[in-house]
């Protein structure tokens, strides 16, 4: 298994060209069900989530090219079956459900598997289908799902905000008949960058980045080249890799209205946050301050964002209170954090963080993929070698990782120790 050896207590200094985002890209993928014309998508990280689902899409009977970081797909689906094998390596793969049952009035769908951050119940994907008029059966692990007369226009009401289902739900609507309203619909600037590329191929979406979204459904869509938008999680990460290693960053193309919540906490630590542009420029002035956190849907702070934010925490001066609003499972790094000397104390979905001066070297193991970048945050930080397991995880939603931080002064190298991370810890 691959791991990273981390030597710390470098400051980053340099700038990094932030990349597409993971969690654009994947809905995006999945538009190539829906038209026979090309969708040419560009800015797509080569990641191993984007590679599944490009598989998926593939497997569909849909072609797919894809160059440096460019995509191409077209050609109409040929299997409506998203079975086991391919869906159960990320959650995301339910995204198939709403594009295959609008197109083609039937879409048999595995339950998806994923990182083990929450239960994320797939529950609020099928009222939506359901509320657009599709017959929708969960038998032997699958989503049986059928429109034999294509779906139609309804009003979706989330009682909730979910990401996924909200893109499911924009996909779905797309080609019903009549007029969708969709309700309480989450806001993240990946959701308008779906819509805005729906629209050039022909959709009627208006309403997206609030809450309300409206569609007047469209007999078919055609092709179009739509450019992914930043990775505002990669280009957060990064400015608080910049402010735990005391260093100096400037983050290229790193859209900064998709990070006001975390602005406007890391100026309340002190750092120094300037805008640029779509560029971001963060620049540490000594150690951080304890500051608290809540996690909470776009426009709030990003549950993608804190675990970084707490290895941040955990060598800040003060203590801080991170409060956990969207999974009931995010703290996982935690027990790993500590293993580094942190002090942190967890009461249900809140972590009391007790920052010290230095933390200490040790072997880790990531849990999930935004937890693992924080241990590398932590590492970075620390004076000495850690080794960070597991890290198949990162690789699922940050590209050329060791490079971007390697060229900023990191010193980290992938190593294979051809073990298994359980008997090598």
């Amino acid at each position: 298994m691959d791991r990273l050896r981390i030597n710390g207590g470098v400051p980053l200094k340099g700038e990094i060209t932030i990349s597409g985002a993971k969690n654009a890209a994947l809905p995006l993928l999945a538009l190539g069900l829906m038209s026979d014309d090309a969708v040419v998508l560009k800015n797509v990280p080569r990641l191993a989530d984007t590679l599944s689902m490009e598989g998926l899409i593939r497997h569909h009977g849909v072609e797919v090219m894809r160059g440096d970081n460019t995509v191409t797909l077209f050609g109409a689906a040929s299997s409506f079956d998203a079975p086991y094998d391919l869906v159960r390596k990320m959650r995301a793969s339910i995204l198939v459900l709403g594009p295959l049952l609008a197109r083609y009035g039937k879409a048999r769908v595995s339950l998806p598997g994923g990182c083990a951050i929450g239960t994320r119940p797939v529950d609020l994907h099928i009222r939506a289908m359901q509320a657009l008029g599709a017959i929708v059966e969960l038998a032997d692990g699958y989503i049986q799902a059928r429109a034999p007369q294509g779906l139609t226009g309804g009003r979706v009401v989330f009682p909730m905000v979910s990401v996924g289902a909200t893109e499911n739900a924009i996909m779905a609507a797309v080609l019903a008949k009549g007029s969708s309203e969709l309700v309480n619909v989450a806001r993240e600037p990946e959701i308008s960058d779906l819509a805005d590329c729906l629209n050039a191929m022909g959709a009627k979406i208006s309403g997206q980045g609030t809450d309300i979204i409206l569609i007047e459904g469209v007999t078919s869509l055609g092709g179009t080249t739509h450019r992914v938008v930043a990775d505002r999680i990669e280009a957060g990460t990064f400015a608080i890799a910049a402010a735990i290693t005391g260093g100096s960053l400037t983050l290229k193309q790193a859209r900064p209205r998709h990070l006001d919540a975390l602005i406007d906490v890391l100026r309340l630590t002190g750092v120094d946050v300037n805008e640029l542009g779509d560029d971001l420029a963060v620049t540490a002035n000594g150690r951080t301050l304890a500051t608290d956190i809540r996690t909470d849907p776009f426009p709030g702070f990003p549950t993608d964002l804190q675990a970084q934010f707490m290895a941040m925490m955990c060598v800040a001066d003060g203590s801080s209170r991170i409060s956990e609003t969207i999974f009931e499972n995010r703290f996982m790094h935690v027990p790993e954090l500590v293993r580094m000397g942190a002090d942190i104390n967890v009461d249900g979905g809140v972590a009391f963080v007790r920052g010290r001066r230095h933390l200490t070297p040790a072997p880790v193991m990531a849990t999930d993929l935004r937890a693992s970048v924080s241990l590398v945050l932590a590492a970075l930080a620390t004076e000495g070698q850690s080794e960070v397991s597991r890290i198949y995880h990162l690789d699922r939603g940050y590209s050329n990782l060791e490079d971007k931080l390697g060229q900023c002064g990191a010193r980290l190298e992938r190593i294979n120790y051809g073990l298994d991370d359980d008997e090598f810890r």
